[in-house]
């Protein structure tokens, strides 16, 4: 970073902490005003004691000097600040970190994905995972073409488990056996991501200790260390109500959990549109027929 621009950035910091140290009053954050008060807020002394750090230190964060604050420091900070989720991530990007996300309680969605998941329900197959890629929600395309899988016990619900180990999803799949090879280095490609943004934690190597136990496959593409955050290749589904099916990924982020949006979209070119929407006709008249 050039130095004008760090040293700017310092300052916005250093101004940020200030304004909403100011803003805080000792009633607000617990604590007693049994003598007068020479500040309109916190006083710096007390601002280090919430946030567990050293006076000495969070004084040279406000006067634009010391260290890069390190993500326990910037937590310390946000909570002893009472930062907002628009305050808490502006102060992680003026410290030059990374906002960690957090992950829902399981079962629950993220309402943002959600609202995208229902908003292409028409078009698009969809599905949304959590943090370890087990799927929490379909759509009713989605669910038409590969069945339901969200809420299944144990991995039977996450998407890695059912492209290498129960085959859910790749029984419908009419690629080649060359192109779904490159399919699945893509999965584990994209799940050595998820393994490291999440520490090599307890359920994370889990996983993999048993997709490494369950599949020779995945054993043998995992060792080769590929890494891509990339979405799948094309896929091609055979459905007998429509016929075949050509599909390219998007993937969507949460910006408020550790959550992601998967989403199939029909390959320009090729009929699958017209028959997604016919399959969605289809769908449809069952809903009618059995009310």
């Amino acid at each position: 970073m050039p130095e004008n621009t760090e040293s700017t950035t310092r300052e916005a910091l250093a101004d940020f902490l200030r304004r909403r140290r100011d803003a805080l009053s000792p009633e607000m954050v617990g604590l007693q005003t049994g003598q007068r008060r020479r500040t309109p807020g916190l006083r710096r002394d007390e601002v280090a004691r919430l946030a567990n750090m050293s006076t000495t230190y969070y004084e040279r964060l406000e006067q634009s000097r010391g260290p890069q604050p390190s993500a326990a420091i910037l937590a310390g900070l946000a909570r002893a600040l009472r930062l907002g989720p628009d305050e808490r991530a502006y102060l992680y990007l003026l410290a030059g970190r990374t906002e960690p996300t957090v992950a829902k309680p399981d079962g629950v969605v993220d309402p943002e994905l959600l609202s995208v998941m229902r908003a292409v329900a028409a078009t698009s197959p969809a599905f949304v995972v959590d943090d370890l890629a087990t799927v929490t929600a379909q759509n009713e395309l989605h669910t038409t073409l590969f069945g339901l899988v969200a809420g299944l016990p144990g991995w039977e619900g996450n998407m890695f488990w059912c492209w290498f180990c129960s085959g859910r999803w790749r029984r419908p799949v009419l690629n080649s056996a060359e192109h779904q090879e490159a399919i699945g280095r893509n999965y584990v490609a994209y799940l050595r991501v998820i393994v490291a943004e999440r520490g090599y934690d307890t359920a994370a190597a889990a996983l993999v200790a048993d997709l490494r136990m369950a599949s020779t496959e995945f054993t043998r593409m995992w060792d080769e260390h590929q890494v891509s955050r990339a979405p799948a290749p094309m896929v091609s589904v055979l459905d007998d109500r429509v016929g075949r099916l050509d599909f390219d990924y998007a993937l969507m982020m949460s910006s408020r959990s550790r959550q992601r949006l998967f989403s199939l979209h029909a390959v320009p070119g090729t009929p699958t549109q017209l028959r997604l929407t016919r399959l969605s006709y289809v769908l449809g008249d069952a809903v009618s027929t059995h009310r």
